[in-house]
């Protein structure tokens, strides 16, 4: 008699992977502006810490190609002197790495307490209502994606959205078209940016 559950071991089932593979995508290189950027990068780190440069490659292939590709993920591998799967454990780990194409403006809404408190979820209906879409999906247009994001740490200035690198802070659900329309003709000088950053500035 035993006290474990009976295993199934039919092949089919037990060794089926769930894992999902990166696009391939074309083959990759940097252009000489960014291989020179990341020729210097690396000298700031010992040889034997190389790899702490991982994240900074694949910031520079996301902002190439939009995008980080399985080709971009074994030519990162080989800049850096690691596996391809060390690299592919750090984009699938980080949020802030697509493995698929996006639009030109990323919208990641904060949804934790703080900032749902001030009506983040309304905020995104209203967002995916005036675009069309859902979060996690592109408009037809390909100039927004929607995301939902964990916590943006700007808890007292929510609801909070950032879009690529840049921040808008009390997102008003009801100036979500005046936020979209400001995007589309003024690109990222529409947002308010990042009060800390602006006090420091002054």
């Amino acid at each position: 008699m035993s006290f474990h559950p009976e295993m199934q071991y039919t092949p089919a089932v037990w060794h089926r992977s769930q894992r999902k593979l990166a696009d391939p995508g074309p083959p990759f290189a940097y252009t000489p502006e960014n291989q020179a950027t990341f020729d210097e990068l690396v000298t700031h780190y010992p040889p034997e810490r190389r790899k702490s440069a991982i994240i900074y490659a694949l910031y520079l292939v996301q902002y190439q190609q939009g995008h980080i590709t399985a080709n971009a993920m074994k030519y990162v591998a080989g800049q850096i002197g690691c596996t391809p799967a060390e690299v592919e454990d750090v984009v699938s780990y980080y949020a802030m790495f697509f493995t698929k194409p996006v639009g030109k403006y990323v919208l990641q809404v904060c949804r934790t307490l703080s900032c749902a408190l001030m009506g983040a979820e309304r905020v995104t209906d209203e967002i995916a209502t005036y675009l069309g879409i859902r979060p996690g999906e592109t408009d037809p247009t390909g100039t927004f994606t929607l995301i939902e994001t964990e916590c943006l740490g700007a808890c007292d200035r929510g609801p909070v959205i950032m879009v690529n690198d840049a921040w808008q802070e009390c997102q008003a659900p009801d100036r979500v078209g005046e936020l979209l329309d400001g995007l589309r003709t003024k690109g990222l000088a529409a947002l308010t940016g990042c009060h800390h950053c602006i006090e420091d500035v002054e």
